[in-house]
């Protein structure tokens, strides 16, 4: 396969797409009485930010414009002053992406919603926005003349409220009157429990072009999984966008929590976002398969891409101190990076499928990670291992867990390893990985400075 890549000007060059909205979009605002628009971006953490828009501004193709440091706001709110960030805090612009424009289902008044790419002025994408991030690797596919095709797999949990952040979540009261015990993995009785959110966030989905396949109730108390139907990479990732969106919005009109976070409630399972994936060349044919429907040599170099790369990735696929907390030995969250047939103790998994849906399930990714940059770690890597043919280790038939933990187990020692990575700078330019290092190096310092429950219980009447 070619080595050569794409320059970095190619990458980021001025998306071709139009400057007003079509009739499709004009028709569903006038049906609807469309009000405001709310024109949103996803930051690095995959939060939405943007501004409010009046619908007729929007139709009449109105510029917005917004801060270049928002798509690297902490989760803090804080801003890293590394000088990678210029001085001056210049505008970029917001573009609207016109076929993700939707009737905004959590909206009193209506509304519609339209995610946005960051550009420089000079046209140019903004290189610390994530779907940037993204379209960036992408990009390198389609000069090889190949195109990713991935599902994401999202876990979560719905919780009481929580006033108090120093308490523990806790699992709402359901139809009996009592909160949910755990262990009720694949439960129809348990599915059907909060039937009024469900009911509301499923039609949300449908109003929002979520392509949503099986949902499941998940080994932890009020815990749930949704399996996306496989697409394009972007579109893929807008669609898990929203239905963070979604999930959180709705979930507040019902006096729950939508929790993402990886470990949210401690001896409780942990919440993934695993990646099933795919490459496909120009006619369609899925690279991973030969003709005869056995499988392809580039299937292993895929995985090995993964297996050399992704442990420098790691802050893009786990990305909060919370996220390290999941990954624990027999608990279907991986500790290494093995790889194995229809094996869910190994990290990488090959599911049992037919040629054509031969995938790689990357089982790294927690459900805090941003849908963009763990999409963008993990295609980058396996595209590496394809450009390098990398050979993969054996695949296991045993358990994963017998095996050395080899994933990081801080953030600390992530942020590391990507700070000091040529080959994510390779993959994503300077410009993001060192933006992106500031930012999180920001939100490690500010967790450090703050003393824990864990701390006091202990600390305080024995040392």
């Amino acid at each position: 396969m070619p080595q050569s890549n794409p320059s970095p000007s190619a990458v980021f060059a001025t998306p071709a797409v139009s400057t007003r909205p079509g009739e499709a979009v004009r028709a569903l605002f006038t049906e609807h009485g469309v009000r405001d628009v709310e024109c949103i971006f996803p930051d690095i953490s995959g939060y939405p930010r943007g501004k409010l828009m009046p619908a007729e501004s929007f139709l009449a193709g109105g510029e917005l414009r917004i801060c270049q440091a928002i798509p690297m706001q902490a989760v803090t709110g804080d801003y890293s002053y590394n000088p990678v960030f210029p001085d001056s805090d210049p505008d970029v612009r917001l573009l609207p992406d016109y076929p993700t424009v939707s009737l905004a289902p959590w909206a009193s008044v209506p509304r519609a919603v339209a995610i946005h790419d960051c550009l420089e002025l000079d046209g140019s994408l903004c290189q610390f926005a994530p779907r940037s991030t993204l379209k960036t690797v992408l990009a390198r596919y389609a000069a090889l003349g190949l195109r990713p095709v991935v599902a994401p797999e999202i876990e979560f949990y719905l919780t009481a409220p929580n006033a108090d952040a120093a308490q523990p979540l806790l699992a709402p009261l359901v139809r009996g009157g009592r909160a949910e015990v755990g262990q009720s993995a694949f439960s129809l009785n348990m599915l059907n429990e909060l039937a009024p959110f469900w009911n509301e966030f499923r039609d949300a989905c449908r109003t929002l072009g979520i392509a949503a396949d099986t949902w499941i109730h998940e080994v932890g108390a009020t815990q749930y999984e949704i399996n996306l139907l496989h697409g394009d990479a972007v579109a893929v990732a807008d669609q898990a966008f929203l239905f963070k969106y979604a999930a959180r919005e709705i979930a507040l009109k019902h006096g729950l929590n939508a929790v993402f976070m990886a470990k949210p409630i401690a001896g409780s399972a942990g919440s993934s976002m695993h990646l099933h994936i795919s490459v496909v060349d120009a006619q369609g044919g899925n690279v991973f398969s030969l003709a005869d429907g056995s499988e392809s040599p580039r299937l292993g170099h895929f995985i090995a891409g993964l297996q050399t790369y992704a442990p420098e990735l790691m802050l893009m696929l786990a990305p909060n101190v919370n996220s390290y907390r999941r990954y624990v030995s027999g608990s279907q969250a991986p500790v290494n990076l093995q790889w194995g047939y229809d094996n869910r103790t190994t990290g990488l998994r090959i599911p049992a499928s037919g040629p054509a849906a031969r995938r790689v399930e990357n089982r790294l990714a927690g459900a805090d990670a941003n849908p963009y940059l763990a999409m963008a770690a993990s295609l980058a890597a396996g595209l590496k291992g394809l450009q390098e043919q990398l050979a993969p280790s054996a695949p296991l038939s045993g358990n994963g867990y017998d095996s050395a933990h080899s994933l990081p187990r801080s953030m600390e020692e992530a942020l590391q390893a990507m700070q000091h990575s040529s080959a994510a700078r390779a993959f994503f330019g300077d410009h993001f990985v060192t933006g992106y290092c500031a930012v999180k190096a920001l939100e490690l310092q500010s967790f450090q400075s703050e003393i824990s429950a864990w701390e006091r219980r202990f600390l305080l009447p024995q040392v």
